[in-house]
C-alpha cells in the first residue's frame, strides 16, 4: 500500500488487526489512498457496487456471506490466518417511507425496549398486619412530598456536570436522498453554524442529497456542506439561519493517558444527546476504516482507542474529558466476528474516535472551502507483513531525501514504535505536512535514526 495520493476514498472505518493481538484493520501507506468504507449514511441499491463494504475476513478455511445492504461480501480467510472482528462507522441509517411511485429499498431500523418487572405479587395481597391502632403512628411514603433527584448545579467534574456543559453543543445530522438517507452527529464549532463531523456522516449528502441539523432544544435547521476529507474522514458543515449556538470547548489529545474517564455524547441510533462514559482504553491505535484488501490504501485513523459505548449514529459525535473538553471526534466501532449476519451489531466496547488535535488541523483547513492537506513519508509498505517493511521509495521524496531505502524495516517515528503497514500510515498522517520527525530503521545494534520532514500529499 501506499501512503500519500488522497484516494477516492469515501466513508470509512475498519481497524486493522496485524497477525497477532486484536488491532483494528489499519491501512499501511500513505501513496495511493484507496476509498475509505465507512458505513453508508443511505442505503445502496441492488445491483450497484457498494463503495462503503467494510472488510471481513472469514474463519480459516471457510467461506462466510456476509450481507451489506444491495450487496453480499463473500470472502475466504486464508487458511490458518483467524478472521478479526469487522469495524463500522457509527452511522445509523433510520427507516424511512417510501416516496410514492419509488422502488427502492429502504433500511427499517427499530429499538426494542423491554420492560423488566421484579418482585413477586402472590400471596401478600389482602394480608393484614395489624390494625391502625395497634401499629401506633406510621409512615407513608405515597404522602410524603417527591425529594430533588438531581442537581441542577452539579459537581464539577462529574459525568452531570459534563452532559450538562456539553449536550447543547453537539447536534443531530439528518441526510436524506434519492437512494435512503441517514443519521450522525456532529459539533458545534461557531455560534453561526460552522459544525464538525464524519466526512462518511455527509459524503451523500455532498452529492445532491439533503442535509438537515437537529439541535438540543429540537429547533433544525437545513445544511449544506462547506469541505470534506476522505482521508482523514473530517467534513464541516455549515447551518443555515442560526445565531446563539453555542461552540464546544476544544482540548488536547496529546495530553491524554491510558486510563483516562471520558464522556461520549451523539446519538445512537437517532436518539439525540444520548451520554454514555468510560475510559480512554488505548492510544494511537491504527484503525483502518474499510477497504476490502490490505494492500488498498485505504483511511486510517490513528485513533483514540474507549469503552464509552459508541454505537451506529454516534459518528461525528463528541468524546470529552471530565472538564467537558473535545478530545476526539467519535468514528467506528468494531463488532464481535460471529456479529447477526447482514448487521452491525453494537458496542462490545471497542470505539474508536479521531484525535481533536489531528481532526482540529483538517477542520481549520476545510472551514473556508478549502482542501486538506496529508503528510506522506514517500514509501510504500504491505500492511499484510508484521513490520514495516519499505516497498518502493518515492524518488526525490522525504525518505529518500533522508537515505531510506527499500527494504528498510522503520521501527519507530519519534518515541512511538511502529509494528507494521497501518502504525506507520497512522503516525504519518497524525502530523502536518512539514513536520520533522525522527524516524528509527532497523533495531537493536544495527538501529539507525534520520531525519525526515514529512511532505504534502499531491492533491
Amino acid at each position: 500500500m501506499t501512503e500519500n495520493t488522497p484516494g477516492s476514498g469515501g466513508p470509512q472505518q475498519t481497524p486493522a488487526q496485524p497477525s497477532g493481538p486484536v488491532v483494528p484493520e489499519v491501512s499501511t501507506t500513505e501513496a495511493t489512498p484507496t476509498p475509505a468504507t465507512h458505513e453508508p449514511v443511505a442505503q445502496i441499491p441492488p445491483q450497484q457496487t457498494n463503495p462503503y463494504a467494510p472488510t471481513y475476513q472469514a474463519p480459516a478455511g471457510s467461506t462466510q456471506q456476509y450481507t451489506w445492504p444491495g450487496q453480499p461480501h463473500p470472502q475466504q480467510a486464508p487458511s490458518g490466518q483467524p478472521g478479526p472482528s469487522p469495524i463500522f462507522p457509527a452511522t445509523y441509517p433510520p427507516a424511512l417511507t417510501k416516496p410514492a411511485g419509488s422502488s427502492s429499498r429502504r433500511t427499517l431500523a427499530a429499538v426494542a425496549l423491554t420492560a423488566l418487572l421484579a418482585g413477586g405479587l402472590g400471596g401478600v395481597i389482602g394480608a393484614t398486619y395489624g390494625s391502625p391502632d395497634s401499629l401506633g403512628s406510621s409512615i407513608n411514603v405515597l404522602n410524603s412530598p417527591a425529594a430533588p433527584v438531581g442537581n441542577k448545579t452539579a459537581p464539577e467534574g462529574s459525568v452531570e456536570a459534563v452532559a450538562q456543559k456539553v449536550s447543547d453543543s453537539v447536534v443531530t445530522i439528518k441526510v436524506s436522498t434519492a437512494q435512503g438517507g441517514g443519521e450522525g452527529s456532529g459539533i458545534i464549532v461557531s455560534d453561526t453554524g460552522l459544525i464538525l463531523t464524519n466526512n462518511h456522516v455527509v459524503a451523500e449528502a455532498a452529492q445532491g442529497g439533503k442535509l438537515t441539523v437537529q439541535f438540543r432544544s429540537g429547533q433544525t435547521a437545513d445544511a449544506n456542506v462547506v469541505g470534506t476529507d476522505p482521508n482523514s474522514d473530517i467534513a464541516v458543515i455549515k447551518a443555515k439561519g442560526v445565531t446563539g449556538l453555542k461552540p464546544a470547548e476544544f482540548g488536547s489529545s496529546a495530553d491524554l493517558q491510558v486510563g483516562q474517564q471520558v464522556v461520549a455524547i451523539g446519538a445512537p441510533l437517532g436518539l439525540s444527546n444520548t451520554v454514555t462514559t468510560g475510559i480512554v482504553s488505548a492510544l494511537n491505535r491504527p484503525v483502518r476504516v474499510g477497504g476490502e484488501s490490505p494492500t488498498d490504501q485505504n483511511t486510517v485513523l490513528d485513533a483514540i482507542q474507549t469503552d464509552a459505548a459508541i454505537n451506529p449514529g454516534n459518528s461525528g459525535g463528541a468524546l470529552v474529558d471530565m472538564a467537558g473538553r473535545v478530545i476526539g471526534i467519535n468514528s467506528a466501532i468494531a463488532t464481535a466476528p460471529n456479529a447477526k449476519q447482514g448487521g452491525q451489531g453494537g458496542s462490545i466496547g471497542l470505539g474508536f474516535a479521531i484525535p481533536i488535535d489531528q481532526a482540529q488541523r483538517i477542520a481549520k483547513e476545510l472551514q473556508n472551502g478549502g482542501k486538506a492537506q496529508q503528510s506522506i513519508i514517500g514509501v510504500t509498505v504491505d500492511s499484510r507483513l508484521p513490520q514495516a517493511q519499505v516497498g518502493e521509495v518515492t524518488s526525490g521524496g522525504p525518505a529518500d531525501k533522508a537515505g531510506i531505502k527499500s527494504g528498510d524495516v522503520i521501527t519507530k517515528i519519534n518515541d512511538r514504535n511502529i509494528d507494521g503497514g497501518d502504525s506507520l500510515i497512522a503516525a504519518v498522517r497524525s502530523y502536518a505536512p512539514g513536520t520533522v520527525v525522527k524516524v528509527t530503521i532497523g533495531s537493536g545494534n544495527s538501529a539507525k535514526t534520520v531525519d525526515v520532514t514529512l511532505a504534502a500529499a499531491p492533491k
